[in-house]
């Protein structure tokens, strides 16, 4: 049975010009991890999103314009929109592909109405995913053979089980509701050593994500949830 986790509790401000320091409440991230394109887990670090941020409305403003107190102030407030909808995402704890991680910087900057510095930011992402291309670099790092940590031992992931586990979830549940997403979801958000019940718990929130697509993965969310 899951038991409820506190969520921690969101900074008021995240700082984004260079000389803020670091980010208050560090210690409230400690639970949360970024998976990079090269499969590598690093810690999360909000001051980054505000950094990319920064860079976004510099690219359209110009480092006068970006300097003024106004755009600070909304790349705080983008910054924390941002944080707060991942870890919306991720109440308990848990991982985040870079690549989510800019979408909901993407996201932020169209809802904020800040449509030509969404485009810049785009046209980077976009511009930087032709130079690793160049590079011989696959855009998003290929999944290697994982292993999970179970209870104490260091196995190698049993990706049939895990196949079949998500199978039965969505089995008689129509056509639509089907495991595949399900699965690449979960073992995106996977990363070498982590440990089983994690395991469980990405396959959980993959599912969530696809509900708004079809309200059919409220039902296999549910089965998956009886499986912890």
């Amino acid at each position: 049975m899951q038991t409820a986790t506190s969520r921690p509790s969101l900074p008021a401000s995240v700082p984004s010009h260079p000389d803020a320091g670091s980010t208050p409440a560090t210690s409230a991230y400690q639970g949360y991890q970024i998976i990079r394109r090269n499969g590598a887990v690093v810690s999360f670090e909000p001051n980054k999103i505000a950094v990319a941020l920064m860079k976004a409305f510099l690219a359209v403003h110009g480092t006068q314009g970006a300097a003024s107190a106004s755009v600070r102030e909304t790349v705080d407030a983008l910054t924390e929109s941002v944080v707060r909808a991942l870890l919306r995402s991720r109440p308990g704890g848990g991982t985040f592909h870079i690549e989510d991680v800019q979408d909901q910087v993407e996201l932020g900057l169209m809802r904020g109405g800040h449509h030509e510095v969404a485009r810049a930011y785009v046209l980077y992402r976009e511009r930087r995913s032709q130079e690793r291309a160049k590079q011989g670099q696959p855009p998003v790092a290929q999944m290697p053979a994982l292993f999970v940590t179970d209870r104490g031992q260091r196995v190698p992931l049993d990706d049939a089980k895990l196949q079949g586990l998500i199978e039965s979830a969505c089995a008689d549940l129509g056509a639509d509701v089907k495991p595949d997403p399900i699965l690449a979801e979960t073992r995106r958000n996977l990363y070498d050593g982590v440990p089983i019940d994690e395991v469980f718990k990405a396959a959980i929130l993959a599912a969530r994500t696809l509900i708004e697509k079809d309200p059919g993965y409220t039902r296999a969310t549910a089965r998956l949830l009886l499986h912890t």
